[in-house]
């Protein structure tokens, strides 16, 4: 009989230590599930040779919020300027009636601007980005220049450990802003040239090369499908991804230069010589060089994922771009990755693509 007491004595001691140890809902649920506070993100537009941005925007705002990790504001500018750049049959619309991709797809916060017929500064431009956690920049080329006091703050931002996304045209911009060309590691067009930076590539050996010599900054060919080649596997962002994964159609950016200053080199892509020369001059052909389109940058404290992908919003729908942005936002915002590899992540040989459910 007492060893018969002992023993239920220990059961309901051992019961009573187990449920004193259990975690309460809120710290279980803080345990498992990472995002309970989640990370804030500001997207900046406004301003594109790409006049798509205002559905690119918005997709990528979805893309933020389905991983679960993520809140979105949005700060646009005064006046918005829509480029020249659409996909005509995925949008529906021709490129006179760009202003209609603002109607199509506004704002949550129903803010609305003054459509110019070329880029304008909007003085009172100055979002608080102490706010956020990470930037992501929807902008092009000619996008005006901010406020040198907007200027400021963003630097001070980064410095301070601040987070930015740059997105394809968006390494476009700003060209002389010195501070800019260092947050994003390399860029195309914006007036810059070999005193802005070198040449960055991969050689056919696999060995980054730094090139300082003189000549033209950006190019890109057709829209085409191209396999992207990871070079820094261990990087939380590139970690777990194919060595090499097929891309859809999208343009592939090359002859980008830069400071180059603290980048490391995630992927490249063949810049193929016949089928990667520009449409617009035909004497210029592709360089037959792996050119860089997924860096990361640390800039002071702050860090930066810099994605040449996503010409349109049919780009976008890629899974290998949907995951490196979504992954590279959140080691922008915090220096991890924790979301995993999408079971439907494009190999060498497979493109893979999810379409947008609020494409209207």
């Amino acid at each position: 009989m007492n060893r018969i007491t002992t023993l239920l004595t220990t059961i309901i001691l051992m019961g009573l230590f187990a449920c004193s140890s259990k975690p309460d809902a809120k710290e279980a649920n803080a345990t498992t599930n990472p995002t309970t506070k989640k990370l804030k993100a500001l997207i900046i537009d406004g301003q594109n040779n790409h006049g798509v941005f205002p559905l690119t925007t918005m997709l990528m705002s979805d893309y933020l919020k389905d991983s679960g990790l993520f809140t979105v504001d949005y700060a646009r500018t005064a006046y918005t300027w829509q480029g020249p750049h659409y996909d005509q049959d995925a949008l529906g619309v021709k490129a006179a009636d760009a202003p209609i991709l603002l109607e199509k797809y506004p704002l949550p916060t129903g803010q609305k601007t003054t459509v110019v017929e070329k880029p304008q500064p909007d003085p009172d431009f100055n979002p608080n980005f102490s706010d956020y956690d990470v930037v992501v920049s929807n902008n092009g080329w000619q996008a005006a220049a901010w406020p040198d006091a907007t200027k400021t703050n963003f630097e001070n931002y980064m410095k301070n450990g601040g987070g930015l996304v740059v997105i394809h045209a968006a390494n476009n911009s700003f060209g002389d802003w010195d501070a800019y060309n260092k947050m994003i590691g390399l860029g195309g067009w914006g007036g810059r040239s070999a005193e802005t930076g070198p040449y960055v590539y991969y050689n056919d050996a696999g060995e980054r090369v730094d090139d300082p010599s003189e000549g033209p900054c950006g190019s890109h060919g057709p829209q085409q499908d191209y396999v992207m080649t990871t070079r820094s596997p261990e990087h939380p962002i590139m970690k777990g991804l194919p060595t090499k994964w097929l891309h859809v159609y999208d343009e592939l950016y090359d002859r980008l230069r830069g400071p180059a200053e603290n980048m490391t080199v995630l992927a490249t892509a063949y810049s193929d010589v016949e089928k990667n020369g520009p449409p617009w001059d035909k004497k210029v052909v592709g360089t037959g060089r792996h050119e860089p389109l997924l860096m990361a940058i640390d800039f002071g404290k702050g860090r930066v994922f810099h994605s040449g992908m996503g010409h349109m919003g049919t780009a976008m729908e890629c899974v290998g771009f949907m995951a490196t942005f979504q992954r590279g936002a959140e080691w922008a915002a915090t220096g991890k990755v924790t979301q995993a590899v999408p079971a439907d992540f494009p190999t060498e040989t497979k493109t893979s693509t999810r379409k947008w459910a609020n494409r209207k």
